[in-house]
């Protein structure tokens, strides 16, 4: 039903009136490990409205964010606590793949998968209030539906017969059902209204960036440092090249840079210099680009010198 490679896949859904927006939480355990780049025994990772927000593997053990402004507006102590809570349910995940296995009568000489995926979604009204359409709640073993949760008559559907045990089990614990149903139609909800209160916020410091092309005299006798600059920009990710006759220059080529620095004002920016013989007369640019930008910026040398 649901794998990694596949998560991008669900889309969102709009209306002419309202915007659906999604918050959902990706958990997926496969039965040992496996020899492939970039897929780790146990993964977990957050997608607000189909975009990752924050991930956690097996072997780095640690969640971390993945937007800007969830790096920027969640405290340490959210960070901490998210990790040992997903390092938590890497064990529990462990144990109840091989439970499942068992129960499936799988030997342990292939990989077998066990994923849950939890979150809800709503409609953003043109008023902004925020209406809750539904909650996911739903685990799958290889691919198939195995147990989701029924969030209108607050059971556990089991499509298959070694779902049973586990859905007659939680299905006793009623105070656990009452708990799911609470975190999917308010829990979830409060969460993915203050995360997307974070990221408009961020959305409106959005700037792009002034790029200017300058050189100086350099302290080697006969040369110049010529300086690419690019200030006033956020978020701080940005793309800087100095070009010489449109071919892109490097370290190897005398390229320096402190990187990107923040400003006073909430903004950044980045310098970047070569040092060149005084009498060069090639054609110097610089490139940069930003995701304010619709397309890059080449700022090009006017070949003037100063002091």
């Amino acid at each position: 039903m649901y794998f990694v490679v596949v998560l991008l896949l669900f889309g969102t859904l709009s209306t002419v009136n309202s915007e659906t927006l999604s918050l959902n939480y990706i958990y997926t355990a496969l039965s040992k490990p496996v020899e492939l780049p970039g897929i780790h025994e146990f993964t977990a990772m957050g997608l607000m409205n189909n975009r990752q927000i924050d991930y956690y593997d097996s072997v780095d053990k640690k969640k971390i964010p993945k937007q800007d402004w969830m790096r920027e507006k969640l405290p340490a102590d959210y960070w901490e606590k998210g990790t040992q809570s997903r390092k938590s349910k890497e064990q529990w995940f462990k144990v109840n793949v091989d439970i499942l296995m068992n129960r499936m009568r799988h030997n342990k000489t292939g990989v077998h998968i066990l994923q849950w995926r939890h979150g809800c979604e709503i409609d953003k009204q043109p008023d902004g209030t925020l209406k809750f359409i539904k909650g996911t709640d739903q685990y799958s073993y290889d691919g198939d539906d195995f147990l989701a949760f029924d969030d209108a008559t607050m059971q556990w559907v089991a499509p298959v017969d070694q779902a049973l045990p586990t859905k007659r089990k939680w299905d006793g614990v009623q105070i656990l059902n009452q708990y799911t149903k609470g975190y999917l139609e308010k829990e979830c909800v409060d969460w993915l209204s203050k995360f997307m209160t974070y990221e408009d916020k961020e959305a409106n410091k959005h700037s792009p960036p002034k790029v200017y092309a300058f050189a100086k005299k350099a302290k080697t006798a006969g040369h110049i440092r010529l300086t690419c600059m690019a200030t006033g920009f956020y978020p701080k990710d940005v793309i800087m090249h100095i070009k010489k006759n449109g071919v892109q220059l490097t370290k190897q080529d005398g390229v320096q840079s402190d990187g990107v620095l923040p400003n006073d004002e909430e903004s950044y920016q980045i310098r970047m210099s070569v040092q060149i013989p005084e009498a060069d007369k090639e054609t110097y640019e610089c490139f940069v680009n930003h995701r304010t930008l619709k397309e890059p910026i080449v700022a090009k040398w006017d070949g003037k010198c100063c002091d």
